[in-house]
């Protein structure tokens, strides 16, 4: 959480943290600015104070949604800085930031750099702004320590904004597994009204709109996959592809609020109009290990240990698994789950490459996913819900769905 931020930058020896860049769709700075609508700022954060956000006069007023203590960059002359660099804009940014860091008497000592640009540009500034203050290291965050250790558990604002987007995905799959039951069958593929053939590009389009009515939206994409392309964890369907009876339809969704903010991530599998025996093997023996994962997550359980607990438990049903090979394509082969929050994917790690300090603490809220996939049978399943340690050491799902694998359709 957040107010762990003081102690793991003590951790990791780190005076400052400086964050660049928009706060749309950058988790570092939203993190600090919540809903804010600002474009182009820079906030920094010293070591034992409140941040403090540098915006653009334009956008005071967003910015100061914030509650933070905002300074202006218009009292950074930046012409000026282009008059005495000869027009070099990388120079005169670099100069304007160690003004910045100077009115805060950060002059020395070590600084993470975290948020989004254009990475030649901000490798040239940050090289610039390095020789300008050599007594001031710069440096990054590559594993995490820091700011995705304290995203690692969320406070109950955090957690009620993840729930209000897992409520939103829940009703936005409800429609389309009405949209799909609604249909007319003809030669075993959904027909529309017009008796045209209903596709998964159309589908999509519609998950999209019905998201944006909801005040969600998509960035990472949706997987809404059919058949073979069930069968390989990440295939998003093709658009042109049928919606076919008696074959998988994974359906992973992981909306999240528009602008940027909070992810949840959900799946189901489904079967249109009957489902054959071979795939409901497949989907027993998945349903089988997520009931008994979930049963035995524990608050403090390492995020390593339940990974390996869904290997086991899908090699004793006859399935290879990715801890046996790391080029696996068939069977169990990915990870168990993941933290979800700002980022769709973080810490702490439910998978192969999870450390001590990725545990269910209260206040985690992460993925549990276990799927078996077959595409050369042309089949593939996975269940996920999103879960909560709360503070009271009770691990909980979110927002609840049915795992019914049948949708039926209409004769």
């Amino acid at each position: 959480m957040k107010a762990d931020l003081d102690r793991l930058m003590e951790a990791q020896g780190l005076d400052a943290m400086l964050v660049v860049g928009s706060a749309i769709h950058n988790p570092p700075m939203a993190y600090f600015i919540g809903k804010a609508h600002v474009t182009n700022a820079d906030l920094i954060k010293k070591r034992g104070q409140p941040p403090v956000l540098f915006c653009h006069p334009m956008e005071r007023d967003e910015a100061a949604r914030s509650g933070l203590q905002i300074k202006s960059l218009s009292d950074y002359d930046i012409l000026a800085l282009l008059k005495q660099t000869g027009g070099d804009m990388t120079q005169a940014l670099a100069l304007r930031y160690q003004q910045m860091l100077t009115d805060l008497e950060l002059t020395s000592g070590c600084m993470a750099l975290y948020g989004r640009g254009e990475s030649g540009t901000v490798l040239d500034v940050f090289s610039h702004l390095q020789a300008l203050m050599p007594d001031l290291e710069v440096v990054g965050d590559a594993k995490g320590e820091v700011l995705l250790a304290a995203m690692a558990t969320k406070d109950e604002h955090e957690v009620a904004r993840i729930r209000k987007m897992g409520e939103i995905t829940i009703e936005v799959v409800g429609k389309v597994a009405d949209l799909l039951t609604s249909q007319r069958v003809k030669d075993e593929v959904l027909v529309k009204s017009d008796g045209e053939p209903l596709t998964i590009g159309e589908v999509k389009r519609l998950i999209d709109l019905w998201l944006a009515e909801r005040g969600a939206e998509n960035p990472e994409g949706t997987i809404f996959a059919i058949g073979r392309d069930a069968g390989v964890p990440h295939s998003v369907g093709s658009d042109g592809d049928l919606l076919r009876l008696g074959q998988t339809i994974i359906f992973d969704i992981f909306p999240t609020e528009a602008g940027s903010g909070y992810f949840y991530d959900f799946t189901r599998t489904w079967c249109l109009g009957y489902v054959p025996d071979e795939v409901q093997a497949l989907y027993d023996d998945v349903y089988a290990v997520y009931q008994q994962v979930m049963s035995e997550l524990k608050v403090g359980g390492l995020g390593g240990e339940y990974h390996k607990r869904t290997c086991e438990l899908f090699k004793a049903r006859g399935h290879p698994v990715i801890d046996d090979d790391p080029k696996l394509t068939e069977g169990f082969v990915h990870g168990l789950g993941h933290g979800v929050g700002l980022y769709i994917h973080e810490r702490p790690r439910v998978g192969a490459g999870a450390t001590e300090r990725d545990r269910l603490e209260p206040g985690a809220v992460v993925t549990i996913e276990p799927g078996l996939y077959y595409p050369e049978r042309g089949m593939g399943c996975r269940l996920e819900d999103t879960v909560y340690v709360r503070p009271d050491g009770e691990i909980k799902v979110l927002v609840d769905y049915p795992y019914d694998l049948l949708l039926p359709v209409k004769a």
